[in-house]
């Protein structure tokens, strides 16, 4: 039996852990990004069975500067291109609060493998950066990429946005940016690139409305009032800026730009934010495309199926994804919605 200094010990040990998650999203968050740091390494490894040997020019580490200080971005190109080729820019995910390029870095390199110019992008994670430092961030890596990527053989007036989970929501937001004025002057922040530039948005697996998160509970909402906690800064965070701007679902319009939105069918997200997502842009009669699975489909797809390329899912999505850059970049006049 414990002496009574040390269970006193304990006992104040415990209430101030206790503390310490209630008053702060730091300790939650770093158990959160501990997991997904094993769950990105892990897809990683399996993408990177399936990368080309060859045929790729890397540039890592392209210093741009922004607001907060300097961020860094890879950029794959394909060799001996030629002239300029479509610019894909992925933004990873993670929660916000985890992640890094590294992550997507085989993915990318499929990409270049395939005739397309890929750039990861780096931005600051939360609790350490609230929002909009990552949106504002990522946009000037955008304004570096259209005055500097056609040096490295990309052609920046024809750019694709990606992203996956997290990545994907800062994607559509960057989007909805470029396409809808009262949107930018609402919420005041910059404008990343041309409308004419932008030529799709590829969206895996992605947070579109946060109010239909509400509902969630046990682990999965825990984790989600966390990571929204971290990036927002706030625990009230629905009451807050990011709270409200990054729920694009309702500020798209007809002029967003060709989507591709995906999800599997063992991801919660899929039925609260991507099908909702495609029905929207589809009501809009924006040029929509998605790959989404039966309820039923065996075996359930998780989370960021669509790295994991030992699956055939995974595949069907890739040359999915392939097929729709060489459409919406297959011409110098942008393919639009008016």
């Amino acid at each position: 039996m414990p002496s009574l200094p040390r269970l006193a010990a304990a006992t104040a040990a415990t209430a101030a852990a206790a503390a310490a998650f209630r008053l702060s999203p730091w300790p939650s968050a770093l158990l959160i990004r501990a997991v997904f740091y094993r769950g990105a390494r892990q897809a990683a490894a399996v993408m990177r069975d399936h990368v080309p040997a060859g045929g790729v020019t890397e540039h890592r580490g392209l210093a741009f500067e922004t607001d907060s200080g300097s961020g860094t971005l890879d950029l794959f190109v394909p060799e001996a291109a030629g002239e300029p080729v479509p610019l894909v820019v992925w933004i990873h995910g993670g929660a916000w609060l985890s992640g890094s390029r590294n992550d997507v870095e085989p993915y990318l390199r499929i990409l270049a493998a395939s005739g397309f110019a890929a750039a990861g992008v780096s931005y600051t994670r939360s609790p350490r950066a609230v929002y909009p430092q990552a949106v504002e961030e990522i946009a000037a890596a955008l304004a570096f990429l259209e005055k500097q990527s056609a040096d490295y053989g990309a052609d920046p007036r024809r750019l694709v946005l990606a992203g996956d989970s997290a990545g994907a929501q800062l994607a559509a937001q960057l989007a909805v940016l470029a396409t809808n004025p009262d949107y930018a002057l609402r919420t005041g922040l910059p404008v990343p690139l041309s409308r004419d530039d932008l030529r799709g948005v590829i969206l895996h697996c992605g947070i579109y409305d946060v109010t239909a998160l509400a509902p969630l509970r046990g682990l999965l909402g825990w984790g989600f009032r966390t990571a929204l906690w971290a990036y927002s800064g706030r625990k009230d965070w629905s009451r807050t800026a990011a709270g409200r701007d990054i729920s694009v679902l309702n500020d798209v319009t007809g002029l967003f730009p060709p989507a591709l939105i995906t999800g599997g069918n063992g991801d919660s997200l899929t039925g609260t934010q991507s099908i909702p997502l495609a029905a929207r842009l589809a009501e809009l009669k924006a040029d929509v495309r998605f790959r989404f699975w039966p309820r039923d489909h065996k075996p359930e797809l998780p989370h960021e199926y669509q790295f994991y390329l030992n699956r055939p899912e995974a595949q069907q999505a890739l040359a999915e994804t392939l097929a729709f850059l060489k459409d919406v970049c297959a011409t110098d006049t942008p393919s639009k919605n008016v």
